[in-house]
């Protein structure tokens, strides 16, 4: 059987829709005629054969077929094991491309059927057409759109495996097969075509899957910066756009509309367990991030001179654009050749005027001139540059152009630059409590405050550093000796105080990781204060920063409302917010408290804590945006952002809102422009929806959380019960390739707090703890310790009904059982049970125990016969992929075997770990998930 034919035969047992089946049939032929030239013939029967058999294997299971399969890559040399999983990973690669372009066709063809009756479902015009039937006037609708403050926030955390090149080969394959499924192509067209095709593939295949060398922080900038000079930039206008048509359409008029939506970023600022970003780089980054956006401005610009044609022999021009041509011309006279070019033409010369400016600063940024560079952005800022553009609008609008004012080109370059300014997206700066407490410790000592800070008590500490914050003198001396963490916190807000010169929306917010008391959040302001930041003189305080404090375990969540509470209460700290415009941003950590209770208890501890947040905040008039630090996969908060949104609690609902999007959901996201614009929509539509619902008033509401907090303490019990297991790490770290893992150079930050190695439980890092759950097909951070619980509770009399009933009204509850068993559908096992055990398989049995009493609570709660029946687009998905990916597991566990053994005599320990590698990055591209 050929692979294109196999692929029709799974395509029928799995239900995958006809078009994803013919393009992938189509990439299958092409990978085919590529293996025929490049192996021999038995390789190709082999790549064939082995979903077959391992169909028979896994889900008829038939154990000869499992055998066989085993015998057969046990056969296999390293080499060739090596070889079978780079074409798996290609495949799947550019499988995962090819359900990208499904799920664009399919939102278009949505688009297509939709009217103003019926809008398409979660768009940002479904949101406003129900604005318009729940009764809002076009002035409470405008209301409604101003309050929503959105700030995705993108972050450099390792959860993508494939590097940068590998991600734009496959785009640009996908792309092609769709230029050739298209079928409007001469013969000679498409022979070209297809033969670019073939280049490529042959290309990705000649690719290094896996880096030879760890990811740079300067890696990982320059691919953040690649998703937004790409698809984000094109598509922010077209979110505008969006929201301008659904008002016309519902209200009959369009509104002005001020920035909903603004991005920051981690990358480059993260210094959490990072030794890598250094201040130097954070500097770096935001100059390079200032490089490329002038660069898209510039761009940009000479489309809009091309564009603004008009003649003033035609056209008249309003006094203000004359007024401010005269003295740009004085100021900065054009060539010879411009003013010959553009002689008649004033919208063309104010551009050119303006390209002018951008292009000194630019070339001062290039040419590493960092006090030019400051001095320069005092000259032509961000907000020149939006005032010379409403300039052009509003002479445009006098000389009878409103249309070409208020659409298109100029318009877009507007909303582009009241999104991106000058600094592209701000920079966050995150870093441990611990570290600010041993600076500040250094810092006390040397001022001759106290020896002994670190072993103060928390009301000790606070009332030392109240007196020490309204104390103007500095508490380190300008020659003194530090230590490296001292020198390098001070040397951050020095960068700080740069960045906010260069740019005041360059620098976003300073985030204290583990803050665990009040004395975590004043330690920064202390250190903000030795370097000028922050300022106390008779009563009142001066700040450039805002503070955030993230709670991430399970008992500072617990803890956070009370802790706030203290903050508000704290007269200084109430005048540092009234600095700051009385707003307070508050982060949550999803990984850690995931990590640290297991699903249902960080789910429940989350919800409580916002609910606790919500209601301090408002009891103490403070403006707050509530920060979602969630991950990719479910086991660290991930899953679909909307639904995310729609199940957060009223009472913390007020229209401010960010989110972390992190690793491969970076790339699902914004690779293409059409899924960016569905995503971001999808996020309006969400928070346009909470931001006007009211609390809800659920009957049972206190049953409902006596319930929920009964499950929640039963599940982490179990989960810590498993986890807190003598045996257990050891087990887990042979089942696992987390070894493997915690090596794999995809991201500058070590896997542990601790180390460079994945030492023990508490320093891993959450991402690695899930990754390796998900390579051998457990997938326990996303369920595991709710089949225990849920069936504890099925037991009570009327509890069954109680779930249903709460299954069908009370979205928490609805979103958390759903993300569950969508982590369940995606668990295998027969897979997992493949994997070595040494402990004769009593940890492989109590995970499947409390799956299988998952999966019946589960199916009787939502009354289906099967999870995950509420999905049936990722249920085919899983069941068609599934026998592609059982092989890439088989051979994992050999290879694991094989380093474990050291039997692999004709290999060097390198080559061994290079396949594991590669093993390990095809396991990801086939669950389309890592960490």
């Amino acid at each position: 059987m050929k692979w294109d034919k196999l692929i029709k035969e799974r395509s029928n047992q799995s239900g995958i829709s006809e078009k994803l089946t013919a393009r992938l049939e189509l990439l299958t032929d092409f990978l085919e005629r590529i293996i025929e030239d490049k192996e021999d013939a038995k390789f190709l029967e082999l790549l064939v054969a082995f979903p077959k058999v391992a169909h028979q294997a896994f889900d008829e299971e038939d154990e000869d077929a499992l055998a066989r399969l085993e015998s057969e890559i046990t056969d296999l040399s390293t080499d060739q094991i090596a070889q079978f999983l780079r074409y798996f990973t290609v495949f799947f690669h550019l499988m995962n491309s090819q359900e990208q372009r499904e799920i664009t066709r399919i939102n278009r063809e949505r688009a297509m059927k939709s009217d103003p009756d019926t809008p398409r479902s979660e768009s940002i015009a479904e949101a406003i057409y129900h604005l318009k039937e729940q009764g809002f006037s076009a002035d409470e609708a405008v209301d409604v759109i101003a309050k929503l403050d959105i700030q995705p926030t993108i972050t450099a955390h390792p959860t993508e495996a494939r590097r940068h090149s590998v991600l734009i080969k496959q785009q640009h394959i996908t792309e092609m097969i769709e230029q050739l499924k298209a079928g409007d192509l001469t013969p000679d067209e498409r022979k070209a075509l297809k033969l670019d095709i073939f280049n490529e593939i042959h290309l990705l295949l000649a690719t290094d899957e896996v880096r030879t060398e760890r990811v740079t922080v300067e890696d990982e900038v320059e691919n953040g910066i690649f998703y937004f000079r790409n698809a984000i930039w094109q598509t922010i206008p077209v979110l505008y756009d969006d929201i301008c048509n659904a008002f016309e359409t519902y209200y009959n008029e369009v509104p002005d509309f001020d920035t909903i939506l603004q991005y920051r970023s981690w990358i480059g600022s993260d210094r959490d367990g990072n030794p890598n970003v250094t201040p130097e780089v954070t500097w770096q980054t935001i100059l390079e991030q200032r490089k490329n956006v002038m660069e898209l401005y510039l761009e940009e610009l000479d489309d809009l001179r091309r564009y603004l044609s008009i003649s003033q022999n035609k056209f008249v021009i309003a006094d203000e654009l004359s007024a401010s041509l005269e003295k740009e011309e004085q100021a900065d006279p054009l060539s010879d050749r411009y003013k010959r070019l553009y002689n008649q033409e004033p919208y063309r010369r104010k551009v050119t005027h303006m390209m002018h400016k951008l292009q000194h600063q630019l070339s001062m940024i290039k040419n590493g001139r960092p006090n030019e560079v400051l001095e320069e952005a005092q000259k032509y800022s961000l907000s020149d540059f939006l005032n010379d553009l409403q300039l052009i609008s509003t002479s445009l609008k006098k000389s009878g152009l409103q249309c070409v004012a208020s659409q298109g080109k100029l318009k877009h370059l507007q909303v582009r630059a009241q999104t991106f300014g000058f600094h592209l997206a701000g920079l966050d700066i995150r870093q441990h409590s611990e570290k600010h407490e041993a600076a500040v410790a250094e810092l006390l000592k040397i001022g001759q405050v106290t020896d002994n800070y670190r072993s103060l008590q928390e009301e000790e500490k606070v009332e030392l550093l109240t007196q020490e914050l309204k104390n103007p003198r500095p508490l380190s001396p300008v020659q003194a000796h530090l230590d490296e963490n001292t020198k390098q916190m001070l040397q951050v807000f020095e960068i700080i105080d740069r960045m906010l010169i260069l740019d005041a929306n360059s620098f976003g917010n300073y985030i204290i990781s583990m803050t665990h008391g009040v004395s975590d959040m004043l330690e920064v302001l202390i250190l903000a204060k030795e370097t000028g930041l922050w300022s106390y003189e008779e009563g009142r305080v001066e700040s450039q920063i805002d503070v955030v404090p993230l709670f991430e375990t399970i008992e500072d969540l617990e803890e956070c409302g009370r802790l706030m509470t203290d903050i508000y209460e704290s007269p200084l700290y109430q005048k540092q917010l009234t600095a700051r415009d009385n707003l307070q941003e508050i982060m949550l950590g999803y990984s850690d408290s995931n990590k640290d209770g297991g699903y249902w208890m960080a789910n429940w501890a989350l919800e409580k804590a916002q609910r606790s947040l919500g209601k301090v905040c408002r009891e103490y008039n403070i403006d707050f945006r509530l920060f979602h630090g969630r991950g990719g996969t479910v086991g660290r908060g991930g899953g679909r952002s909307n639904q995310a949104i729609l199940a957060l609690p009223p009472i913390s609902n007020n229209g401010r809102i960010r989110f972390t999007e992190q690793g491969e959901v970076i790339s699902f996201r914004y690779s293409l422009a059409p899924i960016t614009r569905r995503h971001l929509e999808q996020i309006v539509n969400a928070m346009i929806r909470i931001t006007v619902s009211e609390q809800s008033d659920m009957k049972q509401q206190s049953q409902f959380d006596e319930t929920m907090e009964q499950l929640a303490a039963e599940s982490m019990q179990g989960y810590r019960n498993l986890i807190d297991d003598e045996d257990f790490w050891s087990w887990y770290t042979a089942k696992t390739p987390i070894e493997h893992i915690s090596r794999l150079p995809i991201a500058s930050r070590p896997v542990s707090r601790g180390s460079a190695k994945a030492a023990d439980f508490e320093n891993l890092r959450a991402i690695p703890w899930v990754f390796a759950w998900t390579q051998v097909r457990y997938n326990v951070p996303g369920w595991y310790g709710i089949g225990q619980a849920l069936q504890q509770m099925l037991q009570k009399e009327g509890m069954l009904g109680q779930f249903q009933q709460w299954y069908d009204n009370a979205i928490f509850f609805k979103t958390v059982l759903d993300n569950a068993q969508r982590e369940m559908a995606r668990t295998h096992i027969p897979t997992a049970n493949i994997y070595e055990d040494n402990d004769g398989g009593q940890f492989h049995r109590r995970i499947t125990e409390d799956f299988d009493k998952a999966v019946d609570a589960i199916k009787q709660i939502t009354e289906q016969d099967e999870i995950l029946e509420i999905n049936p687009v990722i249920k085919r998905s899983i069941r068609f992929r599934n026998p592609f990916t059982y092989p890439l597991n088989m051979m994992q566990t050999e290879l694991l075997d094989r380093w474990k053994s050291k039997s692999d005599v004709e290999n060097s320990e390198e080559q061994l770990r290079d396949a594991l590698f590669l093993s390990i990055n095809g396991v990801a591209a086939a669950m389309q998930s890592t960490g």
